[in-house]
């Protein structure tokens, strides 16, 4: 293993909430739900930048390819609701690089669900990969971060965890306790030299999205995320979120009376 010292990728905190990076060459990326989406457009990035990224997902294929013999590129597949899994990937991943710089969590599914459609099955399914899984990611990674005492953690959540939504019965709420742990997280890791980045992203174009039959203001595609997501990390951000023509909007919607919230949400997204 090799010695545990910081990168020089991380700039001085000043007025930021967490320290800048200041480049991506060299940095140890470790990107959990790199095969699709949001991950994987990061994961490109990451590694057109320079960075050492390992890539971690259910699906070995598309990690391989993904990765194209990239030297900088480390594949280590696992499943997010296994904790063995999540613990192996990390100690496989500590020998090869011997400190890791960010810990980013993409990992997640999707599923539309109202009050006259309740399914448990699917319910436990998506609590257990936005929730659990994300809580078995942390389990593992913190007492590192916490023993380098540099690095960070990023989650990405959706902008559903702001308030409640029409078809998100079951993920909103999964969302939510991501952001309240992200907010938990930071009182926990600042003082202690470490980053924490709450990601909440808007309507991005990703095979999670591609069957919805609603309106979806601000869509994005999954680069220009990975691009809004990097650039909140090199600026030191907590709250990344995007694009922000549209997050602002449900941000501010947050703050009205509940009978004009749910007038608003009605008349946006036609449901």
């Amino acid at each position: 293993m090799t010695q545990i010292a910081p990168t020089t990728a991380f700039g001085n905190r000043g007025g930021a909430m967490n320290p800048p990076i200041r480049h991506w060459k060299g940095a140890r990326v470790w990107v959990i739900g790199a095969s699709t989406g949001i991950g994987a457009a990061t994961v490109s990035l990451l590694l057109n930048k320079g960075a050492q990224v390992a890539l971690s997902a259910r699906n070995t294929s598309a990690l391989q390819t993904l990765a194209e013999n990239n030297a900088q590129a480390l594949v280590l597949p696992l499943d997010i609701t296994q904790h063995a899994d999540v613990q192996k990937a990390h100690d496989h991943l500590l020998s090869a690089w011997g400190s890791i710089d960010i810990v980013l969590i993409v990992a997640g599914v999707y599923n539309e669900m109202r009050a006259d459609s309740i399914d448990m099955s699917v319910v436990n399914q998506v609590l257990d990969i936005n929730l659990r899984g994300t809580f078995n990611c942390i389990d593992v990674v913190l007492p590192t971060l916490l023993k380098q005492t540099f690095g960070g953690i990023g989650i990405v959540s959706s902008v559903a965890g702001f308030s409640g939504l029409p078809k998100a019965l079951v993920y909103g709420p999964s969302k939510a306790a991501l952001i309240n742990l992200c907010e938990s997280l930071y009182f926990d890791l600042s003082r202690r030299g470490n980053a924490v980045y709450m990601i909440n992203p808007g309507f991005v174009k990703t095979p999670a999205t591609a069957n919805n039959d609603f309106a979806m203001p601000g869509l994005i595609s999954a680069d220009e995320a990975a691009h809004e997501i990097l650039t909140g990390m090199e600026q030191g951000q907590f709250h990344i979120h995007f694009p922000k023509r549209f997050t602002n909007w449900l941000r501010l919607a947050r703050l009205l009376p509940y009978r004009w919230y749910f007038y608003f949400i009605h008349k946006v997204t036609g449901l």
